[in-house]
């Protein structure tokens, strides 16, 4: 796509906006599975402002509604001195004969769509470039690569996050060989959240992540370390007079172990669910967090009679 196609696509597609106002998504965390790019798509939900799991949708690039007929027209006529500044060998006939293709549409049913792409998907832009910069789709019906419902499930999936786990401890500082080290997660907040993607005036999905479950690593082997895990959502804090339930009882102490600690690994599982009457099945999303536990031996004194 050369650079006159490529500006009048970002004229087409959102005026002074390009991005579709709202439509870009930025996650934290190591791995970025969304970055909409020249989209009208708006992200909206509690689920946009935790850790990124990488979910990456399947096609990096994709047509969307946009401008009626007399929108763009207008939108490309308010382009007239960038179409000249930008155009190698402009003249008013080649100008009029661009317009044309815009002018015959006017009074028809129907809209210009326009292309978008996932700027975190290395093939997005490469994609986003072999689409032509505006096509014309009559009402009821998608162009080929045109996005569907379905997608739009996937860009909402791919949008979800949940918190990274901040495990909580008792004992806190250290434990003991065959003392019970209870484990459960702090701040959990809501242990339900969602994510709508929204084509105003087109379309909307909505899929929902809830905590279901917290999975232990003792960070060693079975013979070292026993763990229970009837967790159930956020695990079990503790409290006196309790079973224990959910946590890790060390066999052995970390003395000999680089560093002295166990690394401890708790895991939050949270199943993934799309609302409304469409077909959908996601793996769960799983966030991990580590740390040290240093587990000594019981000292006893023994002190003899007089």
């Amino acid at each position: 796509m050369n650079v006159v196609v490529a500006g009048l696509l970002l004229l087409s597609s959102g005026g002074d906006d390009p991005g579709g106002g709202g439509g870009k998504v930025v996650q934290r965390g190591s791995t970025v599975g969304l970055r909409l790019e020249n989209s009208q798509i708006v992200i909206t939900g509690t689920g946009v402002s935790g850790k990124s799991d990488g979910y990456r949708i399947k096609r990096p690039c994709w047509y969307e509604p946009g401008k009626t007929a007399a929108d763009m027209l207008r939108n490309q006529e308010t382009a007239r001195d960038w179409w000249f500044r930008y155009t190698p060998g402009a003249t008013e006939e080649r100008y009029q004969e661009f317009l044309k293709q815009f002018k015959e549409k006017v009074g028809r049913q129907g809209r210009w769509w326009a292309p978008a792409y996932n700027g975190a998907d290395p093939d997005g832009l490469s994609c986003w470039n072999g689409l032509n910069p505006f096509v014309w789709v009559p009402p009821g019906t998608t162009p080929p690569a045109g996005i569907t419902v379905e997608e739009l499930i996937e860009i909402a999936r791919a949008a979800l996050t949940v918190p990274e786990p901040k495990i909580r401890l008792n004992p806190d500082a250290r434990s003991y060989v065959n003392l019970p080290t209870w484990v459960w997660l702090g701040d959990v907040g809501a242990t339900t959240r969602s994510v709508t993607a929204t084509i105003p005036g087109f379309m909307s999905a909505t899929v929902t992540a809830t905590l279901g479950d917290v999975r232990i690593d003792p960070g060693t082997t079975s013979d070292r370390a026993e763990k229970e895990e009837r967790c159930g959502p956020g695990g079990r804090p503790y409290a006196k007079g309790q079973s224990f339930t959910c946590g890790v009882r060390y066999l052995r102490a970390s003395a000999d172990r680089p560093r002295g600690v166990y690394e401890l690994t708790v895991t939050s599982v949270w199943t993934v669910a799309v609302q409304g009457d469409v077909a959908g099945a996601y793996q769960p999303i799983q966030a991990s967090a580590t740390r040290d536990v240093p587990v000594g031996e019981v000292q006893s004194t023994v002190r003899g009679g007089r």
